[in-house]
């Protein structure tokens, strides 16, 4: 059965991903707060910040909080699936996706950015888009 792209790498690829735009949401999370407190403290007490826009600005809060709980959620489902998937490619033949490099899968290696399949010929292939998978 060939196979042009395998959902293990897309994962690990999404994962950097994921990485990345979350390391972000910290820094808009961390933005956040800095502003709300800089707000907070530079209010002119004679025109104090309204009771409404100040709960507004707490209900921002609390959903940027729980959106980054939820993106830490998803990445933790994302590996374990790409674990998954990695694991069914034990004993498959591979053949990398220009041809040169083919044989049994022995073990699959995960890094943050990539999976690699070990095969039994100490070949090794990067696992993405054009290997096929038999």
């Amino acid at each position: 059965m060939a196979v042009d792209a395998v959902s293990g790498a897309a994962s690990a690829q999404t994962q950097s991903a994921s990485a990345a735009a979350a390391d972000r949401a910290t820094l808009d999370y961390d933005s956040f707060l800095q502003l709300l407190i800089a707000e907070m403290r530079n209010q002119d007490p004679t025109e104090p910040i309204d009771s409404t826009e100040y709960v507004a600005q707490l209900a921002t809060f609390s959903q940027v909080e729980q959106t980054i709980q939820t993106n830490a959620r998803l990445e933790e489902l994302l590996k374990a699936s790409s674990i998954s998937q990695a694991g069914s490619l034990i004993g498959r033949t591979v053949t990398s996706a220009d041809g040169t490099v083919s044989g049994v899968v022995q073990q699959v290696e995960i890094t943050d950015d990539r999976a690699v399949a070990v095969l039994n010929n100490g070949g090794r292939v990067d696992i993405g888009p054009g290997i096929t998978i038999s």
